[in-house]
């Protein structure tokens, strides 16, 4: 299957942030020709595992199934769903916005509402309505209609966004951060057919709430060292000023020099950037970025792993709808590949 299959029905599927078991599935589907065995660990980490020389260094590859969403927390006795967000989401991108109610009985089709614009005052006017102002109109008439349909406390909701392609090498889907990981990493296992290091492939659960999964999962594995495939924030937009967000679509597989949870290790630093040096493979450094990734947990795991990130630089994170440039997947697959590959040189 290509990269960007992949992609596509990774993104498609439903992983709000635990409840990952549809992406862990599809996981599972794609790592299991390129590995010897795989396994779910009992918080739903899926540990994929392709073994190399017995005293060869463990290298554990790692990327989150779940995304950012909604959970249902209240029904309304006219039939509305008020809602609790499931992740950093800016209350600004979901009005308006269709999205899927998953219940035991199916999935229900929605939208996020408000107070409509025509009756709202000046003042309100002006300002961003909050999440808790906001509901879901899934089209029933009253709470026990609603109930009837399948709503309970707790569902998750997805957006409906559907992947597609929109320009040259150019997708848009949602969940992008960080099912491109997951993708990344599966056909990184593909193209590691002899390899001396033992490696794990890891599809972390709960990230997006605190990298959750990845803390358990590093201390089962007990890796030499660690590679995490993630997204990043691209800043080749309007209004956004270059020192900000410096990472740009298209220009390569994006290094993490350090973040908000982890400063890489010196050695894994340099293990990525010779990596794609020797292998003329375009790269972007970034320090500064607020937020953090799995490596942040990883690094500090039992006597502590050396760690590093690689990324795609990705427009509109974090929303119902972000887009990536294929090209840049393709090389951070290329890079992660050399840098498995040369670990035994460094570590």
């Amino acid at each position: 299957m290509k990269l960007v299959e992949a992609l596509e029905k990774l993104s498609d599927a439903n992983g709000v942030t635990g409840r990952e078991g549809e992406v862990r599935e599809l996981m599972k589907k794609y790592l299991k020709p390129y590995v010897d065995e795989t396994r779910e660990d009992r918080l739903g980490n899926l540990i994929a595992f392709k073994k190399g020389n017995k005293d060869a260094p463990t290298v554990m590859l790692a990327a989150h199934m779940d995304e950012v969403g909604l959970m249902i927390k209240n029904i309304k006795k006219k039939g509305f769903l008020q809602f609790a967000k499931v992740g950093g989401i800016d209350d600004r991108v979901l009005l308006a916005q269709k999205v899927i109610v998953h219940t035991d009985k199916g999935s229900l089709i929605g939208v996020v509402g408000s107070k409509p614009p025509h009756i709202q005052t000046e003042e309100e006017q002006k300002k961003v309505v909050d999440a808790d102002r906001l509901f879901i109109d899934v089209g029933a008439k009253d709470k026990n209609e609603a109930e009837k349909m399948g709503v309970q406390v707790g569902d998750v909701v997805s957006f409906d966004t559907k992947f597609v392609q929109i320009g040259e090498n150019v997708v848009l889907g949602k969940a992008l951060d960080d099912r491109v990981g997951c993708a990344m990493m599966v056909e990184t296992m593909r193209r590691l057919q002899k390899v001396d290091c033992n490696v794990y492939a890891v599809g972390t659960i709960q990230e997006e709430v605190g990298l959750r999964g990845a803390t358990i999962a590093a201390f089962q594995v007990e890796p030499d060292v660690c590679i995490v495939l993630e997204t990043t924030v691209a800043g080749d937009m309007p209004g956004v000023e270059e020192g900000k967000a410096p990472a740009k679509m298209g220009e390569g597989p994006v290094v993490t020099v350090a973040d908000a949870g982890l400063i890489a290790h010196p050695k894994v630093l340099r293990l990525l950037i010779d990596s794609a040096k020797e292998n003329k493979i375009p790269y972007q450094l970034e320090t500064g970025i607020r937020g953090s990734t799995d490596a942040a947990r990883i690094s500090l795991s039992r006597e502590g792993v050396p760690s590093g990130v690689i990324s795609v630089a990705t427009r509109y994170i974090h929303s119902p709808a972000a887009i990536l440039n294929l090209d840049d997947a393709e090389k951070t697959v290329k890079l992660a590949v050399a840098a498995i590959e040369k670990v035994p040189e460094v570590f």
